[in-house]
């Protein structure tokens, strides 16, 4: 059965690496049928969370910017991937901002079932990625049907594109391809 996969790359630079992960993971979805929205935040202007909660109450934003849009995808989609680079062993400020963004979501009729995650670093320790993925994990712990599906971590690389021959390039595709 074809699904709806969103994914969000919320890396600020062009040809990054953990971007390159979330074009892995889109190319073996395509090839397995599904249907793929890749969203490049940084193509894209969005403010942060006021916090004023109105989104509870009328289920859209205060704010008329971008992340009106990019939650109303991720509201749709079967299937979302967060692909974000590990900053002093954190997901990106870029990705939590819209994970906060995506307040009008929570209660709302969410059609996303499985949540993937793929992080790229310098640093290569294990457990460099546990505190983005754990803060991806609060997150997901607010959407009753939601559960964290698979992560793929590539380690040891810095400059963009430094990831080429990485195995966690396979790992993406393979992921995509098996949902």
């Amino acid at each position: 059965m074809s699904k709806t996969v969103c994914i969000i790359s919320a890396s600020p630079r062009t040809n990054s690496n953990s971007e390159r992960l979330a074009e892995a993971f889109a190319q073996g979805a395509r090839e397995a049928g599904h249907l793929v929205q890749e969203i490049r935040l940084r193509e894209h202007t969005y403010g942060f969370c006021q916090g004023c909660l109105a989104c509870i109450r009328t289920g859209t934003c205060v704010l008329k910017d971008d992340a009106v849009q990019i939650a109303q995808t991720m509201h749709d989609a079967d299937v979302l991937v967060f692909a974000t680079p590990i900053y002093y062993y954190e997901m990106s400020g870029q990705l939590k901002t819209m994970l906060d963004r995506a307040n009008p979501l929570y209660g709302s009729d969410y059609k996303f079932q499985d949540v993937y995650m793929l992080t790229a670093a310098a640093e290569n320790e294990a457990g460099t990625d546990f505190r983005a993925v754990q803060g991806l994990e609060g997150w997901i712990a607010c959407f009753e049907r939601a559960r964290l599906a698979g992560t793929v971590f590539a380690g040891g690389v810095n400059e963009p594109g430094q990831i080429e021959g990485h195995p966690a390039i396979e790992q993406a595709f393979a992921m995509g391809r098996n949902i």
